[in-house]
């Protein structure tokens, strides 16, 4: 059996793999992030018997490795040396947690995603961050929806750009004239500069989503720091100097740490209150289905640009538009229900 690891740094991604003598197997080691097909492709070619790891920082692949048939597992930061400031502990330490005999480490399942096992660690840190979630809402620096007083609702699409989803999203919007807000990873932004300048050109917002889909509360304050700074960066430098205060946490990941650490760092967090689910390989249908019984007033509808396939959630929109046009909704940017919804409390207060 070969095992291999797969590591992430700034410009991509990193391969290595290790025999069952925990000698390395050679094989091109470095992807830039735009060419993750390629590895993707490299990783099918070694065989059926083969164990693959990442680690928690990286939740931009696997879902697109599930999808390809690969074996996927989760190494969690006890079973691992520290990390660096910006990237993922080597490639090669994740080859040699596979060879160690995976102990401790987490099968992923396309239908749970990254973070499969830790779902209810995830609730309860969510919980726990009630009292602080309060405190930015007051502030009006948290938000998982709007104005219920207002019949519009925002769409969002996370952990884009990836081709060819991002695009044919952007082509559906266009054609219904409809706003959306794009919630971007660094780590595809410069590779994907052109869906960047389109989102722009067609007068959407992009927010921040911050470098590698990394689960927020096993992060230092300097590494969540980075992953946003970075990202805002990237974003700028692809879009042509779109700016944004925008931050989506993924997978709504936070402890109380975590929010104090993002109003030090100056984030409007964007939550959801809609969401259908639809990274978990739903049919079209459902996904239109599921947000059409779930929107109210104000509501801000989550819903994935990349990550995986996304072809369900391009076909889910043409009837989840038209549903809500019929009942009478507008589509509206997230920062422009934001303000809006600050100027309530400003008014209320």
């Amino acid at each position: 059996m070969l095992h291999a690891g797969i590591s992430w740094h700034a410009g991509g991604y990193r391969l290595a793999v290790v025999g069952p003598d925990g000698r390395r197997v050679p094989v091109p080691g470095d992807y830039a992030s735009h060419r993750a097909d390629e590895l993707i492709t490299r990783l099918r070619g070694l065989g059926d018997r083969l164990g693959i790891v990442v680690e928690s920082t990286n939740g931009t692949l696997d879902g697109r490795l599930m999808a390809a048939g690969l074996r996927v597992h989760r190494a969690d930061p006890w079973l691992l040396p520290d990390r660096p400031l910006l990237g993922s502990v080597p490639a090669e330490e994740l080859a040699l947690a596979s060879l160690r005999g995976g102990r401790g480490l987490v099968r992923l399942e396309p239908h749970r995603g990254t973070q499969t096992g830790r779902e209810e660690e995830l609730a309860a840190q969510i919980a726990s961050s009630a009292d602080a979630d309060r405190e930015l809402i007051r502030a009006g620096r948290l938000f998982s929806h709007g104005d219920r007083g207002r019949r519009e609702v925002a769409l969002t699409f996370d952990d884009g750009p990836l081709p060819p989803y991002t695009g044919q999203i952007l082509d559906v919007l266009e054609r219904y004239g409809v706003p959306a807000t794009f919630f971007c990873v660094g780590i595809h932004a410069g590779g994907f500069s052109e869906e960047l300048t389109r989102m722009r050109e067609q007068g959407h917002a992009i927010g921040n989503h911050t470098w590698s889909h990394p689960f927020l509360p096993e992060l230092t304050r300097p590494q969540l720091a980075e992953q946003i700074s970075r990202t805002a960066e990237a974003v700028a430098d692809a879009s042509g100097g779109e700016t944004t205060r925008l931050f989506r946490p993924p997978y709504g990941a936070r402890t109380p740490q975590v929010v104090d650490w993002l109003t030090d760092l100056d984030a409007t967090t964007v939550l959801w209150d809609v969401a259908p689910d639809d990274w978990a390989l739903r049919q079209a249908d459902a996904i239109a289905r599921d947000v059409l019984a779930e929107v109210r007033p104000g509501s801000v509808i989550l819903l994935h640009d990349g990550g995986g396939d996304r072809s369900p959630t391009v076909a889910s929109l043409p009837p989840l538009i038209e549903g809500l046009l019929e009942r009478g909704y507008a589509f509206v940017r997230a920062d422009d229900m934001i303000e809006r919804t600050r100027t309530g409390l400003v008014a209320a207060s």
